[in-house]
């Protein structure tokens, strides 16, 4: 990566933690946000550069993580594509479940570095890739894992574009998500539903109530009906 010495700075700015709900997988992840970001624009020289999404581990991906690791029949065996993969904890829990074969793609060239020291510190096996899917397309794969990409309008409206071409050519794509303000919920089924614990710093609560979810091809009206019993509980 050009600037920075992504390997070194990793290991300079993060520590070896465990994710709470997957305490059988250890990451390289940030104790807090502000100084690791600050340090990620020191570093590159630049300002106003991209959160480092890759140094923690959001609820969506914690939620999914736990449900492949639950339910490796979602996986073993089974080729699969990590799409939006930060740190690599969904990756890696698919390899651990027994996946044939792990894709893990972000488009942050730090965040490729940090999926391969995390898959490393894990034992597992997993190609980090740093292809841009918005314009080459998501790679032919049994089973699409999607964690917390629904974050903002326009990518979310892509990533649900992307998704859907897949699947329509067979690709069973799963996607944690804790219902972010763009998630279209409509065009999903609810699977699992989990109470991931994050941090106030980058969350509005405590816990966060967190769904995995099943694209739908056509949209299912259970979906509606998932959504409104997230709600009422």
């Amino acid at each position: 990566m050009k600037g920075i010495d992504a390997v070194s700075f990793i290991h300079a700015n993060t520590e070896l933690l465990a994710p709470p709900l997957t305490p059988e997988i250890v990451l390289h992840l940030a104790a807090e946000s502000l100084p690791i970001w600050k340090s990620t624009e020191e570093e590159l020289g630049e300002m106003n550069v991209p959160p480092p999404y890759w140094a923690f581990a959001w609820a969506g991906g914690q939620a999914l993580a736990r449900y492949v690791l639950d339910n490796p029949e979602s996986v073993a065996g089974k080729s699969v594509v990590d799409l939006g993969a930060g740190s690599g904890l969904v990756a890696i829990a698919a390899a651990r479940a027994g996946a044939a074969s792990v894709l893990a793609i972000d488009i942050d060239a730090l965040a490729a570095a940090a999926i391969e020291l995390n898959a490393a510190a894990n034992g597992v096996r997993i190609v980090a890739s740093c292809r841009n899917v918005f314009d080459e397309g998501l790679p032919a794969a049994d089973v699409l894992l999607v964690g917390d990409l629904f974050y903002e309008r326009e990518l979310a409206n892509s990533v649900l574009e992307l998704i859907e071409a897949v699947a329509r050519e067979g690709t069973d794509v799963l996607v944690g998500d804790p219902r972010r303000s763009y998630f279209p919920v409509e065009r999903f089924d609810q699977v699992a539903s989990y109470e991931v614990p994050v941090t106030r710093e980058l969350e509005d609560a405590e816990i966060k109530r967190t769904a995995v979810w099943r694209l739908s091809m056509p949209p299912a009206r259970s979906s509606f009906l998932a959504a409104e019993s997230m709600e009422a509980a």
